[in-house]
């Protein structure tokens, strides 16, 4: 068992088809984990992308928009951990 948390990501093109918005995923993925993934429990953490962002609602892959949207769903899911987490023994 690890003695910290370590970090997983799967982002498939799929998803988000443009490079750029893979790796716009996964850096905020990896920037929201070291912000503040100290909280999780130690173990292996994997997040993977779902299902697709529209191309149509967010045009640019660097947009505001997409960032915006990209960090509340991470802060959400993050939350989720640490309650589920705590409520563990």
């Amino acid at each position: 068992m690890p003695q910290q948390a370590w970090l997983g990501m799967v982002v498939p093109k799929r998803h988000a088809r443009r490079a750029v918005t893979r790796n716009l995923l996964k850096r905020q993925i990896r920037g929201l984990f070291q912000a503040e993934g100290r909280a999780l429990p130690p173990g292996l953490w994997v997040v993977r992308l779902r299902a697709p962002f529209d191309r149509k609602q967010f045009v640019s892959a660097r947009s505001e928009a997409l960032s915006a949207v990209v960090r509340a769903e991470l802060r959400q899911l993050l939350e989720r951990l640490q309650r589920g987490a705590s409520g563990r023994t």
